[in-house]
Formats: structure tokens, C-alpha cells, sequence
């Protein structure tokens, strides 16, 4: 079978235009997902080619265990139960109570 005509070669391969690309951002992107190659033309020249980047092992990936902020809170007492510690950062400021006017008059002393 000749490569022209073989549906795999074929389904590979995708052009979108400028005006693709504005409107139809989506279905070019699905293209990319799928592992096709994606060639952008501007006025019928080819400008660009988009391609799928090849997947990373997941091996390489960084444990939360050797991250270097992990567990920088651990000696704090305060965290020991982090649900009431976030509940009591949530609660509103207290305001020192102040004395009214009124309780003013009346707490002070006649000349």
C-alpha cells in the first residue's frame, strides 16, 4: 500500500488555519491530545507545525516526602490539630471592649 493512501499516515497529520485557531482552538487541541501534528497555515503557507510533547516517566516525579518545606511546622505546638488552628485564624478580630459615654458620666466622681 502507498503511504498516500493509508488511512494511519493520513490521521496523523492535521492543517488548521489562523481562523481555525481563533475559532476552533478546541478541536485543534483534541488533534494534539490524540498525537497528531498539527500544521498552522497563514494564506495558504505553512507558518508553524504543533506537535505533542512526548510524555514524561512518571518515576521522575518529586515525592512530597523530599520536598524541602515538608513538614517545617512539625515541632510547633500550636499545629498539633490543624482543624482548630484553621478555625481559629478564621474567627473575626476582637476589639478591646471600650467604655460607653454613658458609663463614663456615671463613673465619675463630683467636684
Amino acid at each position: 500500500m502507498h503511504p498516500k493512501h493509508c488511512i494511519l499516515v493520513k490521521r496523523h497529520f492535521m492543517n488548521a488555519t489562523i481562523v481555525d485557531l481563533r475559532y476552533r482552538m478546541k478541536h485543534v487541541l483534541r488533534a494534539i491530545d490524540r498525537g497528531e501534528t498539527v500544521t498552522v497555515l497563514y494564506r495558504g503557507k505553512e507558518k508553524a507545525v504543533l506537535m505533542p510533547v512526548p510524555s514524561a516517566p512518571d518515576s521522575g516525579a518529586p515525592k512530597t516526602e523530599d520536598q524541602s518545606l515538608f513538614g517545617l511546622w512539625k515541632d510547633r505546638d500550636d499545629m498539633n490539630d490543624p482543624a482548630s488552628y484553621i478555625r481559629n485564624l478564621r474567627l473575626p478580630r476582637r476589639v478591646p471592649a471600650q467604655p460607653s459615654v454613658k458609663k463614663l458620666r456615671h463613673t465619675r466622681k463630683p467636684k
